[in-house]
């Protein structure tokens, strides 16, 4: 085996099954599905990731809604298999050694992809070391380096080391991973050296960066500036001691203001550039004028995310809708009344959960909103209490409503901490006419469960800072509408009152802009009180055409099969 035809995707974080808890949120889960879509084609590809060993971190809510982090502890003996090959990187002048496990991602036909964990808790390295890849984004600007070397400069090396001696292509997603391109380039001047037989330092040129340009890609699924890593050149020369002054000429050109901006460096060296959404593209295009971005719209694994019942109603209706994912536009020919038994089966075991969980005392009769996210201020979670009164008063009119919260901040985004808290603080204004529960811990089962459990998928990040989003994907699996803004994937998927509902009017202005959230506010109210609930409470057999709509329109669409095939036909094979 050399590798030869096989692409090698490099990813911080990757979301493969609850018991593994390697991924922290939206790239995560894409990451899997991608996966999962590539074995069910039968891509020859390889995966590479970090270990976790104590995971992204399990969150707990105190009784003010106040967010804590513990620790995961998962049996990575019991889920993965180690490899024996090891490699050594250099990390301020001590050798580290990584070494590999193994997970196997079956498709649909069998073919499988493996998944390598990279790990450097070995007795052989330094104390400081063997900790490296505990913690997803954990710890300061240093563990974070140490961790983006393990991954881009200790993957390549795994993968040597593994036998894929000439791999076709490296996919980055996101530039966490982008020091495999400097990697590559110090094979390549290795091999110069080697041949020249000269007695000299390895110096890396513009030409072997032009060299290894070819054989990268790179997927960016931000639009936040504070998403981009970027690390001081003195501690880069501090921690990255492996290559020498191998880059020194090349600094200037990837280390702009003295300092290393892992985008850059991916862009500067990929031959091809994509962001995740049509829009997403565009906003890239922007921020990144000189360089050419195209765009590949994310998707969702149809088959991971289908419910139990709403998978066995396309395995009545729709044969073969695994193997083939737009077969689901069939699904206009699913009676209605099947999708709603089917819905109302998943959102009874959903709520049992929330009522095991919460006094919430949710009842499957009432209708139910979903919103989960990770709790970031651009996200703006608390759009739906914007005004409490008005919230309450179209409840009076239209009945009790339920909504149901979840996701995680980021340990170390107090401002994220703060929303989760006064969401938590809101549920006492609206007591009565509304019942409002936040779930800690937001997981795979549980966004499995909440993305087709509830009536109305909720969406309200502030444009254009949604790079795609994927959750509002896998409620359309399930038949769920979604209810959003305007950014992201939802303006390519949103068909007015056929695949669900649009906040507002398209925002084309940045975070600069003047704030726009009392006009969404007053947008998602109208909409809510004029469209959605006398729909859903008095024409059911209405609100049902447009929960098949966004499964036959949307699902049929927005999935990592169609995402893949076009990787493969513009990216990786071309």
């Amino acid at each position: 085996m050399d590798g030869r035809d096989h692409i090698a995707y490099f990813t911080m974080e990757i979301g493969l099954t609850e018991a593994m808890p390697t991924y922290a949120g939206g790239l995560g889960i894409l990451a899997g599905d991608t996966v999962r879509s590539a074995a069910d084609l039968g891509i020859p590809m390889v995966v590479v990731t970090l270990l976790h060993r104590k995971g992204y971190f399990t969150q707990k809510l105190d009784a003010t809604g106040w967010q804590r982090e513990e620790d995961v502890v998962w049996p990575v003996a019991e889920l993965l298999q180690e490899m024996q090959p090891r490699c050594a990187i250099e990390i301020e002048g001590r050798p580290v050694q990584v070494r590999a496990w193994k997970y196997e991602v079956k498709g649909a036909g069998g073919y499988i992809v493996p998944v390598y964990f990279l790990d450097t808790d070995l007795s052989e390295n330094a104390e400081p070391d063997r900790s490296i890849t505990d913690h997803l984004y954990g710890g300061d600007p240093h563990y974070r380096l140490c961790q983006e070397i393990v991954l881009g400069m200790g993957g390549v090396r795994m993968l040597r080391a593994l036998g894929y001696m000439a791999i076709k292509r490296f996919h980055m997603n996101e530039g966490h991973a982008a020091l495999l391109t400097l990697e590559l380039a110090y094979e390549l001047s290795k091999q110069a050296w080697d041949l020249a037989y000269e007695q000299m330092q390895h110096t890396v040129r513009p030409e072997l960066m032009q060299m290894v340009k070819p054989k990268c890609i790179f997927t960016t699924h931000t639009s936040v500036p504070a998403g981009h890593d970027k690390f001081p050149l003195e501690l880069v020369h501090q921690v990255n001691t492996g290559y020498g002054d191998a880059f020194a000429e090349l600094e200037r050109g990837f280390c702009p203001e003295n300092e290393l901006n892992m985008t850059y460096l991916a862009l500067e060296n990929s031959h091809y550039i994509n962001g995740v959404a049509k829009r997403h593209g565009k906003v890239t295009q922007q921020m990144f004028s000189k360089y050419e971005i195209h765009s590949i719209t994310n998707g969702v694994h149809a088959a991971t995310w289908a419910t139990p019942p709403i998978a066995q109603l396309f395995d009545e209706r729709i044969p073969g809708w695994r193997e083939d994912n737009s077969s689901l536009r069939y699904a206009l020919n699913i009676p209605k009344r099947d999708i709603w038994k089917a819905h109302r089966q998943v959102k009874e075991q959903l709520l049992a959960l929330v009522n095991s969980r919460s006094a919430g005392g949710f009842e499957p009769d009432l209708f139910t909103i979903g919103f989960a996210r990770r709790a970031a201020v651009y996200k703006r979670a608390e759009l739906l209490f914007w005004d409490t009164g008005k919230l309450q008063e179209i409840a009076r009119k239209f009945g009790p409503i339920q909504i149901l919260y979840a996701g995680k901040a980021h340990p170390r985004d107090t401002a994220g901490k703060e929303v989760i808290r006064r969401i938590h603080e809101v549920k006492e204004k609206l007591k009565g006419a509304i019942k409002l529960v936040y779930l800690e811990n937001y997981s795979i089962d549980m966004a499995k469960l909440m993305t087709a459990g509830v009536d109305l998928w909720l969406n309200t990040p502030m444009p254009p800072l949604e790079a795609s989003g994927t959750s509002g994907m896998k409620a359309a699996v399930n038949g769920v509408p979604s209810f959003s803004i305007l950014d992201g994937w939802w303006e390519e998927g949103c068909i007015e009152g056929v695949t669900g509902w649009a906040i507002g009017n398209d925002h084309n202005g940045g975070p600069e802009n003047r704030d726009t959230r009392p006009e969404d506010a007053d947008a998602l109210y109208n909409k809510l009180e004029m469209v959605i609930l006398p729909m859903f409470c008095n024409e059911s057999d209405r609100y049902a055409e447009v929960m098949r709509h966004a499964i036959a329109l949307n699902a049929s669409f927005f999935n990592t099969e169609r995402m893949v095939s076009q990787y493969v036909t513009k990216a990786y094979f071309k």
